[in-house]
């Protein structure tokens, strides 16, 4: 598997307006886009987005971090997600492509959840723009 580093992280918060001016304010993240259930925020080369747990797509009921993502050029993912898939590893969501690139969502041993995503930020926000 060719992961080439990181690309973004996913925080489940309680609310969403506060969480926003902690980020935006305190650790200088730049506001990218707003919906009324989740933020995107460029910080560095990275991206955060910030999802209100009232939109949570999982069963989870918990606040933190929701899932780590890893990029991967769009080349590589194929394989890797058969690899993934080849090891029995927990596949929480996808393959697909979604936000402007691939995508597939798994659990490491400890059941922490992390993505393969072949896209930017700026490819995410085309659609939503």
């Amino acid at each position: 598997m060719k992961a080439t580093g990181f690309n973004h992280v996913t925080i489940r918060v309680s609310d969403l307006s506060k969480s926003l001016l902690f980020y935006e304010s305190l650790l200088g993240m730049k506001l990218v886009h707003r919906s009324r259930f989740d933020v995107y925020l460029e910080w560095g080369s990275a991206w955060v987005c910030l999802v209100e747990r009232s939109y949570d797509y999982s069963e989870r009921l918990s606040y933190g971090v929701d899932h780590i993502a890893f990029s991967i050029t769009e080349e590589d993912f194929h394989d890797a997600a058969a690899e993934l898939q080849r090891a029995g590893v927990p596949i929480v969501r996808g393959p697909l492509e979604r936000g402007g690139g691939y995508s597939i969502n798994f659990l490491d041993p400890d059941g922490t959840e992390l993505e393969l995503f072949t896209g930017s930020l700026a490819e995410r926000m085309k659609g939503w723009s």
